[in-house]
């Protein structure tokens, strides 16, 4: 085995186990700031992403370390398929741009690569491993699929990838689409969250921890889709009462509490928690852009009224 192919496997193994310690200090969503200054290996820092989307670090000798995805940008790719991959483009249109290279030869090799995905400026969803599974010249796109930690146990402990037809590989066709999904609602999270301050629109509770984002028409209904006027920063306790039409928002933002509540004693978490709110005004994005569809309160204080009945 030749020194660049020890070092390529100890690097990967080192960013794997870094990024895994990101995590449990800062959630599902790193700062780039983070991702950029990286981590230390045998004295010199390596960087998980840089200003390309296909990044490979000067340790490394010919395949990247990291793919990024940026919506809006030149590496914009369509999560929304029903697909078990994920589409990721060329750099540019040379299929034999050094970069492209670099992915392919991942792909001959099956060597695993870190996936980021950026919820929103400054802010990414890291995945990793991720395996580059399709070449697509005619498109000018690779296919990628994500694996999970059994994937990653088995790069770690140097076993040797399964052949195509077994059952690991349609577990990564699994792993890669509800992964899809999951990315589709931590940016979700991000973006109605930062819309919000990080406080919920009703109570103003501000533990970033206990807060979610919920969909004023749920996800996979017409008008269902995971945009910000879509969405209102919820604590855990209100977010279950809204689904559940305890409570509803008129499109005046105006909160109304279910008759049935209302005239229930229960102790001071119905009191204070979800009685005291009828009548108030929710708490708005301070972005006009940001704030909750009327049209889509419109809808869903339909069924409030109707679950009320």
């Amino acid at each position: 085995m030749s020194s660049d192919v020890e070092i390529d496997r100890a690097v990967r193994i080192a960013a794997f186990e870094w990024l895994k310690l990101q995590k449990a200090l800062h959630g599902e969503v790193l700062p780039r700031s983070v991702l950029e200054q990286g981590f230390d290996f045998q004295g010199v820092r390596v960087p998980i992403v840089g200003p390309k989307g296909i990044f490979k670090p000067g340790l490394l000798a010919g395949m990247p370390l990291s793919l990024t995805t940026i919506p809006g940008g030149p590496y914009d790719d369509d999560l929304r398929d029903g697909a078990s991959v994920i589409h990721y483009r060329y750099r540019g249109t040379n299929t034999n741009h050094p970069d492209n290279v670099g992915v392919r030869r991942a792909m001959e090799t099956r060597t695993p690569l870190i996936y980021c995905y950026r919820v929103m400026p400054g802010r990414y969803a890291v995945s990793f491993p991720v395996f580059v599974c399709g070449d697509n010249p005619g498109s000018l796109t690779f296919d990628i699929q994500l694996d999970d930690d059994l994937g990653l146990a088995r790069y770690m402990a140097a076993k040797p990838e399964p052949a195509v037809a077994d059952e690991a590989v349609l577990h990564r066709r699994y792993v890669t689409t509800t992964a899809k999904r999951r990315l589709h609602q931590v940016a979700f999270r991000e973006r109605v969250l930062t819309a919000y301050e990080t406080r919920c629109a009703l109570c103003r509770l501000r533990h970033g921890a206990l807060l979610d984002a919920a969909h004023i028409i749920p996800d996979g209904e017409p008008g269902g889709e995971p945009e910000v006027s879509n969405g209102l920063a919820l604590c855990k306790i209100h977010h279950a009462a809204f689904d559940l039409n305890y409570l509803g928002i008129t499109p005046a933002f105006r909160v109304e509490v279910r008759q049935a509540l209302l005239d229930e004693i229960d102790g001071p978490m119905l009191q204070h928690g979800i009685k005291a709110l009828h009548g108030e005004q929710m708490v708005l994005p301070k972005s006009r852009a940001s704030r909750p569809s009327i049209q889509r309160l419109e809808a869903r204080f339909e069924r409030f009224l109707g679950a009320t009945k």
